[in-house]
């Protein structure tokens, strides 16, 4: 075990020491911030150490290592700095006279990062360029999409050259559902599942619509709000050519054993797509055990800008033919990015790929970012355990929370007895400055199937690693407050 005082942190990927409190940059080529300039937002790090159980189950990690486990079996390791890390993100600071934002509503995009807002400025104020010039400031814009990919490489484990941008998730997944269409006949078959976000289900979905083949739905369960994967040999067959699942729930925070999946689909030569777009704030991730054909993200989830990202196998990439302008590169990944990329946005994504970095120890970014990944697990499992205890002590609330023993991220949908999901985050936004959503967040079958949308859909509570016990405690006193005078209760039948 070791302890957070004397946790290296690796400022800008550097890996540089922490010294005193002040920790110093050197000049990083794609971002372009002054050498040796303190970092306040950062400063000291200490602590106590925690005696706190290791996050992942030993078999789990052999069999399945993007499985995040349940409180139970978990060996020693060390706790950052709980203020330190919020001193990380501007939107956390105290500003005179002005009630402090509440931020639950890491699953629909966490705060950003001052290294990713650092590395975002530093780019446009440097000078700022288009592709392929001659001259300075487009040599420094190639170079940082070198960078940028070589980054989520080592977040993800996957090559560089596998690595494609774009405005979105689902703008990304469209466009490699259109470049699909020629492997496609009305003969075969496309497997979706019913708890995923539609964004991992409509693209695939249209491609099947336009070629005339048939749409499968792996079943969610309604009880456990896990997939039914019992039957997977007969919704997996012969005839499927694709096979889409998200990693985990982005209402329930379900992670799937999509290993099962995945093997099944490569019993039978069916691509398989993997929308982790939920998952990589939370989890490890590794492409390559994974081996799946292509992985969805997005930076926003965790702690970048508004930035879509696509890991697609280089055997399934080099065929794939991109809708694209005919003097467009024709290698990857460049071919599947269609005009000019958000430069900044990607100069805010290595920052926030260095603010996990940074959390972290080790020898290499990947080990760094897995040992950061790790921590930031660690931290949101205890506050988890916490508001997985209210929720389900709360008569009232009702918790669409898969069962222990089922790993989940820190994501809980709930519904209250008889009122409108949006009364209660429009309440909790009003009385404590709470920022919850509610809605069907785009997972609408699930929504359709469980019969929440009458009113309103759910109620979403999401943990990010700059929440607090304190923030939890508060959220506890609003709920009990919240049913105590909202909450209609029934009147006794009089005789």
């Amino acid at each position: 075990m070791f302890c957070s005082k004397n946790l290296p942190f690796a400022a800008n990927g550097v890996g540089e020491k922490l010294k005193g409190l002040t920790l110093t940059r050197k000049l990083f080529p794609f971002i372009w911030l002054q050498q040796n300039k303190p970092l306040p937002y950062i400063g000291s790090v200490t602590g106590k150490c925690h005696n706190l159980r290791y996050l992942f189950r030993a078999d789990l990690r052999k069999t399945a290592p993007n499985v995040r486990p349940t409180q139970t079996n978990r060996q020693p390791m060390s706790q950052f700095s709980e203020q330190q890390l919020r001193e990380a993100f501007p939107a956390l600071r105290p500003v005179e006279n002005k009630k402090p934002f509440l931020f639950f509503d890491g699953p629909g995009g966490t705060q950003m990062a001052q290294q990713a807002v650092d590395a975002m400025v530093g780019y446009i104020s440097q000078g700022m360029a288009n592709l392929h010039g001659a001259f300075p400031t487009s040599i420094r814009t190639d170079d940082l999409l070198l960078e940028g990919r070589k980054a989520v490489a080592d977040l993800l484990n996957c090559a560089s050259t596998e690595v494609a941008f774009g405005q979105n998730m689902t703008s990304l997944a469209f466009s490699i559902a259109r470049s699909l269409g020629p492997f496609l006949t009305s003969s075969d078959e496309v497997v979706v599942t019913e708890l995923d976000h539609r964004a991992n289900v409509d693209p695939w979905v249209t491609l099947a619509n336009d070629k005339g083949a048939t749409v499968k739905f792996i079943p969610a369960n309604p009880n456990t709000y896990t997939l039914e994967l019992g039957s997977l040999n007969e919704i997996i067959t012969e005839n499927t050519k694709l096979v889409a699942v998200g990693l985990s729930s982005n209402v329930t925070g379900t992670v799937t054993d999509v290993q099962s999946i995945i093997a099944r689909a490569k019993e039978v030569n069916a691509l398989v797509v993997i929308d982790a777009v939920h998952a990589v704030p939370h989890l490890t991730m590794d492409f390559k055990k994974l081996g799946c054909d292509v992985l969805l993200c997005s930076a926003y989830k965790f702690f970048g800008p508004h930035l879509g990202i696509a890991v697609i196998a280089a055997s399934l990439f080099e065929k794939l033919p991109v809708y694209k302008l005919a003097p467009a590169p024709q290698a990857i990944p460049d071919k599947l990015e269609t005009g000019t990329q958000n430069h900044e946005g990607i100069a805010g994504l290595v920052g926030a790929i260095q603010f996990i970095q940074s959390l972290g120890e080790g020898s290499t970014r990947r080990e760094q970012l897995t040992s950061g990944m790790l921590r930031i697990a660690n931290h949101e499992d205890e506050l988890a355990y916490r508001v997985e205890s209210i929720l389900m002590n709360t008569p009232e609330v009702r918790l669409y929370r898969a069962p222990e023993g089922t790993p989940k991220t820190p994501t809980f949908a709930f519904t209250i007895e008889n009122v409108n999901a949006r009364e209660v985050t429009t309440w909790f936004a009003r009385n404590y400055n709470m920022c919850i959503a509610d809605g069907h967040f785009y997972a609408s079958t699930l929504a359709e199937k469980l019969q929440v949308n009458p009113l309103g859909g759910w109620v979403r509570i999401g943990l990010a690693p700059y929440n607090t016990l304190e923030e939890i405690q508060l959220f506890e006193q609003a709920l009990q407050e919240f049913i105590s005078t909202q909450v209609k209760k029934p009147q006794p039948s009089q005789v």
